[in-house]
């Protein structure tokens, strides 16, 4: 018969201790985890939704301005001024979302290339404060426990040297509270957990519990509030199919757009207040009039592309991709939304003022020679200037063409 070992004996207070300190390890990573995905997520969203759809926000807020002008131009009323002055202070105010972005994806880039090939720049010096008793001696207790020569572990020694630069920044700043932080931080890590029957181990665990219960708070604290930014909740709406969403918002928006640009292409192209029946509409113009008709521009300048001048003074009132793909050399490019706030970079004498067929441009002749411009619109537009064998040009340098 052999003599059995004694069963240990073991703690019930501690043992239920670390059973809960593991299940809140457990808890806190798979939080953490979640959160940082959930930002990475939101950040890259931000990211194509302003590619995508940051110009089609700026298009419509431009579009606003330049209705709300046309309609004070119109009226003269003091309440359109008023609107009118609030729209275009509203496209004049707007961030440079661009430069934004752009140093994000510079920040981006530079963290892919590795922490040894990134060169951060060097951090603002902090305003002189003089710290507190507290902070002076929280502070001298981390140096003393968190010291790199108390170890002679490289690891080791590169981990207390990085925790240690966060001490000392927060001691430069004086800020007590983050230095208490940091100490209940390195008392309860891991990597100082006494051994499991070392006296000191109840100690331990209930100092980690607390602070993880406060990490799983933090955190949580933290995934709120990323999904209550704009982003957040815009991303909520499809969180499996965002690409999806960013198409029906595109559409959304250019169809706004497009009732934008005709309501201004309808105030650019009908007459004269002073010439017209009395005021029916709330801007003077009558609700059930047709916004357009097969004879609105049947009095306006024509001509056809195959007469236009070699050195005639060109127009072009399309958008920013059309004109890319193609357009006349030396054509000055003015988008038809951007007409009346650019009226006075117009060169002087006969214009000629081209589009894709020539609808947009009859518009904008129309508008031209209200104001006592001598313009004149291109019959069929580009289309036509292509099939006269005119010459084009594009913005990318290839092939030139109409789209």
């Amino acid at each position: 018969m052999t003599a059995q070992s004694p069963v240990r004996w073991t703690d019930p207070e501690q043992q239920e201790l670390e059973e809960r300190v593991a299940a809140a390890e457990l808890a806190w990573l798979s939080m953490d985890v979640d959160v940082q995905t959930l930002r990475v997520e939101i950040d890259n969203f931000a990211l194509i939704h302003h590619q995508l759809l940051g110009p089609l926000y700026a298009r419509l807020d431009e579009l606003d301005a330049l209705v709300a002008e046309a309609v004070a131009a119109r009226t003269g009323r003091p309440e359109d001024l008023r609107r009118a002055a609030e729209a275009r202070r509203q496209v004049e105010e707007l961030p440079d979302l661009d430069a934004l972005f752009d140093s994000v994806r510079e920040k981006s880039a530079a963290g892919a290339e590795g922490a040894e090939e990134a060169v951060a720049p060097p951090p603002a010096a902090p305003a002189r404060v003089r710290p507190g008793k507290d902070a002076q001696r929280i502070y001298r207790e981390l140096v003393r426990r968190a010291h790199p020569d108390l170890t002679t572990d490289r690891d080791e020694q590169q981990r207390r040297a990085d925790f240690l630069v966060r001490v000392n920044q927060a001691y430069a700043y004086g800020d007590t509270a983050a230095l208490t932080d940091l100490a209940a931080e390195w008392s309860t890590a891991p990597e100082a957990a006494p051994a499991v029957d070392s006296p000191d181990r109840l100690g331990w665990l209930r100092r980690r519990l607390g602070w993880l219960t406060a990490k799983i708070t933090e955190t949580a604290t933290e995934q709120v509030r990323l999904e209550q930014t704009p982003m957040g909740q815009l991303l909520a709406l499809a969180p499996q199919d965002p690409d999806r969403l960013l198409e029906q918002l595109a559409e959304e928006l250019l169809a706004k757009a497009a009732a934008q640009q005709a309501e201004l292409a309808r105030l650019l192209g009908a007459p004269d207040p002073a010439h017209r029946q009395p005021a029916v509409g709330d801007n003077g113009t009558d609700p059930n009039r047709a916004q357009e008709s097969p004879t609105m521009f049947a009095q306006i300048p024509t001509t056809d592309a195959a007469s236009v001048p070699a050195d005639a003074a060109l127009l072009d009132v399309r958008e920013q991709d059309e004109w890319d793909a193609g357009h006349v050399d030396g054509a000055l490019h003015i988008p038809i939304g951007e007409v009346i706030a650019r009226i006075g970079e117009l060169p002087d004498g006969k214009l000629y003022v081209l589009c894709r067929v020539g609808g947009r441009s009859a518009q904008v002749v129309q508008y031209l020679v209200q104001q006592g411009r001598d313009a004149v619109n291109v019959d069929g537009g580009m289309y036509a200037w292509e099939g006269a064998g005119r010459p084009m040009v594009s913005s990318t340098g290839q092939t030139a063409f109409v789209l």
